[in-house]
């Protein structure tokens, strides 16, 4: 999947990550779907951060993936705390350029090679209060279907979708 489009018909892409970020990506969604999980990149939380990735287990355990690809990247980045106020479980994510003793004992590890993951280190519980969690899930959903719908349009103008999925999103195969 291209990363930015000048013609910006691609809704599941905005181009701000790296190349290597997407990569480690890639991978911890690959792990992530293994597990069972529902996920979303790039989903900005009630207090104005954005979540890297966000994955809703099929038990509705909330995860939060922070992506770090360099030393660099994780030094100087310090809002992380404030991730745990909106998922039941944090974890890092990077590559194996990286070293893991920078990581906290604290959060998960997540070592990804771009085609899959690894859990390196179980991130603790700690659970969300009803109705932090509802309002996570309730953002999670409608963000996940407002990109459903624009992927489709962007495919439906691109030619992409084939005379059966046109008939379903236009509702003719309801009958």
């Amino acid at each position: 999947m291209t990363i930015l489009s000048i013609h910006g018909d691609n809704p599941l892409a905005d181009g701000r990550q790296s190349e290597r970020a997407m990569k480690v990506r890639r991978g911890v969604q690959r792990l992530l779907a293994e597990l069972r999980h529902a996920v979303l990149p790039e989903l900005t939380l009630a207090s104005g951060r954005r979540a890297d990735l966000i994955s809703l287990s099929a038990k509705g355990e909330i995860w939060i993936i922070e992506i770090k690809t360099s030393i660099e990247d994780f030094r100087v980045d310090r809002k992380w705390p404030e991730y745990r106020l909106h998922c039941d479980r944090l974890f890092f994510a990077t590559h194996g350029d990286v070293p893991l003793d920078i990581f906290p004992e604290e959060c998960g590890l997540l070592l990804s090679d771009g085609y899959g993951a690894h859990m390196l280190r179980e991130a603790p519980e700690h659970r969300l209060a009803p109705a932090t969690r509802k309002s996570v899930v309730q953002s999670f959903a409608r963000t996940a279907a407002q990109r459903l719908m624009l992927a489709e349009w962007a495919a439906e103008r691109n030619g992409e979708l084939g005379e059966s999925i046109r008939d379903i999103v236009a509702g003719t195969r309801d009958s």
